[in-house]
């Protein structure tokens, strides 16, 4: 990327050093915040080094303007990778660093927030993110960038694992995919559901990293397995090994990076096969191994190879069509985890864009105190706002009653699968 010399001293390109008590903070770039008009979309890391075509689609996704990158632990490696190394045109490049759980509510890094194009969560401890993060200014800022501005979000490693609606929290610690297998309920199987990072694509979807190094295939079947018995929740996984990536636009299309074929980098894209009537674990019990084996066929799971162009793709709005993978039918039987090759699902687990069909919903935007459900009998409904905090409403004669929410965005979730977003409009 070429720059003049005038250039790069008007925008300080050398970067400079902030601290206080709560955070540490490192800036590239120009210091006048930049407003523009991002694309939208999710990037998620396996956790080894990032992949630079997937970067590089990261950074594009923000349309030139600021990229905020926050973390626990660590400091500026992204700055200069970012900013100077990529070839790709942005206004800024900052590193938070949160020394603790204060700097959630630091007005200096809520308003970095709000100004940010594009977030990058690095690797770190997801529970310290949790912890620091959930129910604060963070998420909130964060799920209203997603979407009020259509903000691209990315992460590696801890950074990819925290971004499903479902995900392993860490608060007790790791856990293999050994221990799960062979005890679902152990202690240190501490997968939540409570909102945090809110993001339509990734609803009821619960992503693991590092793949390869250690596996952890076993492990993230455990945790869909303990949501379908816990929850009578369908959640499905996405999963990429360490070196590789994907990539969603804001249509839901995946794109997966990696450096195949010369070295194993996959993702993974893994559903209960919808095949199978009344598919559930046969054996899901404390201190007990897991089976859900289901003929050998419990789950189906698609195999993308990342690719240095991201040519092989997966599509989330139906789950089923791909091009350039493979499909698996996988299964456990006693604690022990069978994979082999397969088709595709001659049936499809419906997407998030097929709400409306089987639903009418009406008025959006709601204009008044009413919101109507026509085909709603006993499902389960709830209604997040677009910070991910679940709002108590009344529901009666297929009416939900708006009278006291505020205008904004809303997320209603039926049944834990399927999502509509609603406007409300007084």
């Amino acid at each position: 990327m070429k720059r003049t010399l005038s250039t790069i001293l008007a925008i300080f390109l050398v970067s400079f050093f902030s601290q206080s008590q709560n955070y540490t903070s490192y800036f590239t770039g120009n210091s006048a915040d930049l407003v523009t008009q991002p694309t939208g979309g999710i990037c998620l890391m396996g956790g080894a080094s990032e992949h630079d075509e997937a970067m590089k689609w990261f950074l594009q996704q923000s349309n030139g303007g600021d990229v905020l990158v926050i973390r626990a632990t660590g400091s500026n490696g992204y700055n200069d990778y970012m900013f100077n190394q990529l070839g790709i045109t942005i206004n800024s490049v900052e590193t938070i660093v949160f020394n603790n759980a204060n700097a959630s509510s630091d007005a200096y890094v809520i308003d970095k927030i709000k100004k940010a194009e594009a977030i990058w969560i690095a690797g770190g401890d997801q529970w310290t993110y949790t912890s620091y993060w959930r129910n604060t200014a963070v998420d909130s800022l964060i799920n209203k960038g997603i979407s009020e501005r259509n903000i691209v979000i990315g992460g590696t490693s801890a950074g990819m694992a925290i971004q499903g609606s479902h995900y392993f929290s860490a608060e007790t610690g790791t856990v293999t995919s050994a221990q799960a297998l062979n005890n679902p309920y152990n202690s240190l199987m501490t997968v939540s559901n409570e909102p945090f990072i809110v993001n339509q694509h990734l609803t009821n979807v619960i992503t693991d990293t590092h793949y390869d190094n250690p596996d952890r295939k076993g492990r993230h079947v455990a945790f869909i397995a303990r949501a379908l018995q816990d929850e009578q929740t369908q959640i499905r996984g996405i999963a990429c090994n360490e070196y590789t990536a994907v990539c969603i636009d804001a249509n839901g299309i995946c794109r997966v990076y990696g450096d195949y074929p010369n070295y194993p980098e996959h993702a993974y894209f893994i559903q209960a096969n919808c095949e199978i009537v009344n598919n559930v674990p046969e054996v899901c019990l404390a201190s007990t191994p897991l089976t859900w084996n289901q003929g050998g066929a419990a789950l189906k799971v698609y195999k993308a190879n990342g690719t240095n162009n991201g040519s092989q793709t997966f599509d989330l709005n139906d789950w089923k069509t791909g091009t350039g993978g493979t499909w698996e039918d996988w299964s456990v039987n006693n604690g022990v985890l069978t994979q082999v090759a397969s088709t595709e699902a001659s049936c499809s687990i419906s997407g998030l864009s097929s709400l409306e069909n089987d639903w009418n919903i009406y008025p959006i935007p709601v204009t008044g105190d009413v919101l109507n459900i026509e085909g709603y009998t006993t499902e389960v409904i709830r209604l997040y706002d677009a910070f991910g905090k679940e709002q108590m409403v009344d529901i009666n004669n297929n009416q939900i009653n708006c009278s006291n929410l505020e205008n904004g965005i809303y997320f209603l979730l039926i049944n834990n699968l399927e999502i509509q977003k609603i406007i409300i409009k007084k």
